[in-house]
């Protein structure tokens, strides 16, 4: 049996095996008798009683039940669930457990820490969104140029044509959008991130002591924000500029095989390097270095990371969808000019109050949404490190835990 307090072996009863409920043979009385049969190795007197009055020589003693096994210690298994042998629950001094995470203890600190913290939180987000919206708003109404009208009747060359053109528009309009994007994305990542990390020790901030930890790593942040969409435009290009330079069927084909397998390989590296901004903003890397960190994290578990990561943007999605469409509704009911341009098969001419209506949506989605992304993002990123690297002794120490010592290098107490 295993000395250690608040751990057993499976099936093992109070005596280590004997159950006290059902009478055991007595050993023999004399040297006579077969003591061959019985083992040297008794139960301790103090858990078997005296006879009393057996009714003939040599009759079976009957043992008294053993005394009630004394109630566990604190702090070693009272109360745990079936399955954790006893083992002392882990520190929670903020929003997680100190201990290898699962999916919903992940997602459940992104949503914790808009809870714990939902005024800096939300600042944060609503600001950014707010900024976001009345950009994408003025640089559709104002910098985009008309998409091109597009004839049903059209010959095929003339539909093909008129394909092109559209794509290009779209491809035109992404531009200002991404960028926008992109530079929402940069300022929550890096306030959010030092949030969170706050958050897990259970420890308060403001906004300003948020900006004022993340501003120095703004530059590099943004390098690391344009660097990975670069790259993989990158692949994209190079896999499809063979097809594109044929030109003919055999060239289309090619080109969208080559694609393909260029969206399985950027998707490779997206994953694997999905922990690199928290590598960045935590432990001040540079852009390179964070790559690579997020390489290392990420190996060998590449599978669960896209797992929680899919998860993530589906359940994003999903809370976008669930606000943003009742806000569409409306708009569409206050400005009904659009409608009638959809059912007509022409491109929708919306007005000022169904851009501010669907940007309100807009908004209240992405305050929401935001906070869970960047959340989920850093604690997959705390929990790679805890599985890896015991990160969870340091963050307990910082949090000033009783019984992980108080400075870096100090062994935790385990008394």
């Amino acid at each position: 049996m295993n000395d250690t307090p608040g751990w057993a072996p499976p099936g093992s009863a109070p005596s280590d095996g004997q159950d006290g409920g059902v009478p055991q043979p007595a050993p023999p009385a004399d040297e006579s008798s077969p003591a061959s049969n019985w083992s040297k190795e008794q139960p301790p007197p103090g858990q078997w009683s005296a006879p009393t009055a057996p009714t003939a020589p040599g009759a079976n003693r009957v043992p008294a039940p053993p005394p009630p096994p004394p109630p566990p210690a604190p702090g070693w298994g009272g109360g745990q669930p079936r399955g954790s042998w006893g083992r002392p629950p882990a520190a929670k001094p903020g929003v997680i457990p100190l201990r290898p995470l699962g999916v919903g203890e992940i997602l459940d600190g992104a949503v914790s820490t808009l809870r714990a913290h939902w005024r800096t939180v939300l600042g944060i987000t609503i600001t950014v969104s707010v900024i976001t919206e009345i950009g994408n708003i003025l640089v559709d109404r104002y910098l985009l140029p008309d998409p091109p009208e597009v004839n049903p009747d059209a010959d095929p060359s003339e539909a093909l044509r008129q394909s092109v053109d559209s794509l290009q528009s779209s491809l035109i309009a992404m531009g200002p959008v991404l960028i926008i994007t992109l530079i929402a994305t940069l300022f929550t990542t890096a306030l959010l991130t030092v949030v969170i990390s706050r958050s897990v020790l259970g420890r308060p901030v403001t906004l300003s002591e948020a900006w004022h930890e993340a501003r120095p790593r703004l530059p590099q942040l943004l390098g690391l924000t344009l660097l990975l969409p670069l790259i993989s435009g990158g692949i994209m290009a190079v896999a499809i500029l063979p097809g594109l330079l044929l030109g003919d069927g055999g060239g289309v084909a090619l080109s969208v095989l080559a694609g393909l397998a260029a969206c399985v390989v950027i998707l490779w590296l997206m994953i694997r390097f999905a922990l690199a901004s928290p590598a960045l903003m935590l432990e001040r890397q540079g852009i390179v270095a964070s790559l690579r960190r997020s390489a290392k994290l990420v190996q060998g578990a590449w599978w669960r990371t896209f797992g929680i990561v899919a998860l993530t943007l589906l359940l994003t999605l999903l809370v976008s969808m669930i606000i943003a469409v009742p806000f569409a509704l409306i708009a569409f009911a206050v400005d009904g000019s659009g409608i009638g341009d959809l059912f007509a098969g022409t491109t929708p001419d919306f007005g000022w109050p169904f851009l501010i209506i669907t940007g309100i949506g807009s908004v209240i989605a992405s305050s929401i949404t935001y906070p869970i992304s960047a959340g989920v993002t850093v604690l997959l990123y705390i929990d790679q490190r805890i599985r890896r690297e015991a990160l969870d002794i340091e963050l307990a120490r910082a949090a000033g835990v009783p019984g992980y010592g108080s400075e870096p290098g100090q062994a935790p107490s385990r008394s």
